[in-house]
């Protein structure tokens, strides 16, 4: 009977892992306007994409979450080639987060201060399931929440300590920790 249930946990799981795959850079509404953009750092290619889609006026205004407190939005603009205007009318860094949850709590909290009722969420694809399930769980429920997944390399190993991170976060939310 354990043999069973053991190889039942095993299969399901090995599911799990292949739908978490196959689920990686789907298909999302790139061209939708939100009043937002939200970006994590922690990804080659996220804040690019953010600033490109500022560029492109797809949002009022873009939240970078989680940066380092000794980063001075200067130092960003000129990193990305961006006109420093863009960071100082539009661009705000948030310096709370150290981890995806948090992200999604601070990010929370400047959608709320700002009223907004839609947010692009621009994060690395293999990040992008565990990323909106946290900030998806943080907004209120009036708040539309549209994925926009970067293209990015990542290792099998990184896979799946990702998915495993995002079952642990699944199951602590289902059980309300």
């Amino acid at each position: 009977m354990f043999r069973r249930l053991l190889a039942l946990a095993v299969l399901v799981y090995a599911l799990g892992f292949a739908v978490f795959m196959l689920s990686l850079g789907g298909s999302h509404d790139r061209t939708a306007h939100t009043d937002a953009i939200v970006v994590p750092t922690g990804g080659a290619g996220r804040i690019d994409r953010g600033l490109a889609l500022m560029q492109r006026n797809a949002a009022k205004r873009m939240l970078i979450t989680g940066v380092d407190r000794d980063v001075r939005p200067i130092e960003l603009a000129i990193e990305y080639r961006v006109s420093p205007r863009l960071f100082t009318c539009c661009v705000d860094l948030g310096r709370e987060a150290v981890d995806t949850r948090s992200n999604g709590e601070e990010t929370a909290r400047w959608v709320a201060a700002h009223g907004y009722h839609s947010v692009r969420l621009v994060t690395s694809s293999w990040h992008m399931p565990r990323a909106r399930m946290e900030l998806g769980h943080a907004l209120n429920d009036d708040v539309a929440l549209v994925g926009d997944p970067v293209p990015s390399e990542a290792g099998l190993g990184m896979l799946f300590r990702e998915y495993n991170k995002y079952l642990v976060r699944r199951v602590a939310l289902w059980l309300g920790w």
